[in-house]
């Protein structure tokens, strides 16, 4: 049975797709300030470590890093819909670059995208429009 990192392309594809994710982040006036560090090349491993792992490959960052807790681990983080969106535009350049088939391309994009919501911590102070209104009448 093929795994999705095998059928991705392995340590080469994910290696390339995060470090043209780091380049973005990089020079990025959002995103750059969350990382602390003066080089990227650490935060760069951790993700591609995750993505290998979670995509069904070498179980290394389990092994160092013990389970993801995506949540905890960004809380620190002001991460709110500029950033977000700001991740997303960076990771779905990268991933154009990789030139995954279609089916792939789709498949990874929509974890991708799913998991850069899921870590926006300070949500927006209106709905977008056209949400519905929850809000409880008076």
């Amino acid at each position: 049975m093929t795994t999705h990192y095998e059928k991705f392309g392995g340590s080469a594809f994910f290696t390339s797709l995060t470090a043209a994710f780091y380049q973005r982040v990089a020079a990025d006036d959002v995103l750059r300030p969350m990382y602390p560090d003066s080089d990227l090349a650490e935060a760069e491993r951790r993700l591609r470590m995750f993505l290998e792992q979670y995509w069904g490959g070498p179980t290394t960052y389990g092994e160092e890093r013990g389970h993801p807790r995506l949540r905890m681990r960004h809380h620190s983080f002001a991460i709110d819909s500029v950033a977000r969106d700001r991740w997303i535009v960076a990771m779905r350049a990268a991933l154009t670059e990789q030139n995954l088939p279609p089916d792939d391309d789709m498949e990874l994009w929509r974890y991708l995208l799913g998991s850069a919501y899921a870590m926006q911590n300070i949500m927006d102070d209106a709905p977008p429009e056209g949400a519905i209104d929850v809000t409880p009448a008076n």
